[in-house]
């Protein structure tokens, strides 16, 4: 089948188009390579991708741009879109809000279109484990209300959930929601804390650690996840959406103990406040996933921290 994904050139995207071509697919990755983080380590990944000569194309464009986004969608008649390109981050969001619902809203909005128009047979939309909010609930099950965002890039992954139901409603189309649990593991973005904390402990500089350790996370090593997008990629729902985590909530303070331990040094703690728009936690109930998709998560934290660590020091030498 021929697959598009958006921001193929990413951490979970780059991942993916490696999986999909080889299961034997023809993959395009459209990626604007914006400078959220170093340009170099996108192009590492879409070199990585070339690097296995299987039916892969890379076209550099903005999911903002219409006329790109239609532009593509007139040259190739994809069987699946899976649409993972979006601003990330909680707190970057809340310093350029308005981008956010730009580049996430717009750019979902004109990804649809352009599947709907060109009669593409099912999309796959990301979404986030932040669309939750601050949950008195614990695991997040997708049939719990979401409808107290405590940031601007929730608030956009929301609204992205409520334009895929439309989507579905209103044309027929078949469209996947997943909500994605912390994802970590090689390549990750630099800026997200598993990285970040490594570069920091090994340069001997200290880690920042917002509140005091107790916050935890669903941290979900990224061949689950992609283990996840491909078992949607093989079933057809109309409107389903889907938790993908490890179901296994992890202390921020245990997280740095395993670094420690994987690294072989000592890190120096920042204490600092807690953020705006961070939540003290987040916890998958993915039994709907287990039951639908047959996802089975198998990586650990134990088991994922030392596979970073290991990926990190042969990728940094």
């Amino acid at each position: 089948m021929n697959f598009l994904v958006t921001g193929g050139a990413g951490f979970i995207g780059s991942h993916l188009c490696e999986r999909l071509l080889h299961a034997g697919h023809q993959v395009w990755a459209f990626d604007d390579l914006n400078s959220f983080y170093d340009l170099p380590l996108k192009q590492g990944n879409i070199r990585d991708i070339q690097s296995l000569a299987k039916p892969f194309t890379f076209v550099k464009g903005d999911i903002t741009d219409r006329a790109a986004v239609d532009e593509l969608f007139a040259e190739t008649q994809f069987d699946q879109v899976i649409h993972l390109a979006a601003r990330a981050g909680v707190r970057p969001s809340l310093l350029e809000p308005a981008l956010y619902q730009r580049v996430n809203v717009e750019g979902t909005v004109n990804l649809l279109e352009a599947a709907r128009s060109s009669g593409v047979k099912k999309t796959i939309l990301a979404s986030s484990s932040s669309v939750y909010g601050v949950n008195s609930k614990v695991p997040f099950s997708e049939s719990d209300p979401i409808f107290k965002a405590i940031s601007p890039y929730a608030a956009s992954k929301l609204a992205c959930e409520a334009l895929g139901h439309v989507y579905h409603h209103l044309y027929g189309m078949d469209v996947t929601m997943l909500r994605f649990f912390t994802a970590y593991g090689p390549r990750q973005r630099p800026d997200l804390a598993i990285n970040k904390f490594v570069q920091l402990i090994l340069a001997g500089k200290p880690i920042p650690v917002f509140g005091d350790g107790s916050t935890a996370r669903d941290y979900t090593y990224v061949s689950d996840i992609v283990d996840g997008v491909m078992a949607c990629t093989e079933r057809n729902f109309g409107y389903e959406i889907f938790n993908l985590g490890e179901s296994q909530t992890v202390k921020l303070s245990y997280m740095i103990e395993l670094l420690e331990t994987a690294l072989g040094k000592k890190a120096v703690i920042d204490r600092q406040p807690m953020q705006p728009g961070d939540v003290p936690i987040t916890f998958a109930d993915i039994s709907k996933a287990e039951r639908l998709l047959g996802y089975s998560p198998k990586i650990k934290i134990e088991q994922g921290i030392p596979l970073f660590v290991e990926w990190f020091r042969k990728t940094q030498s």
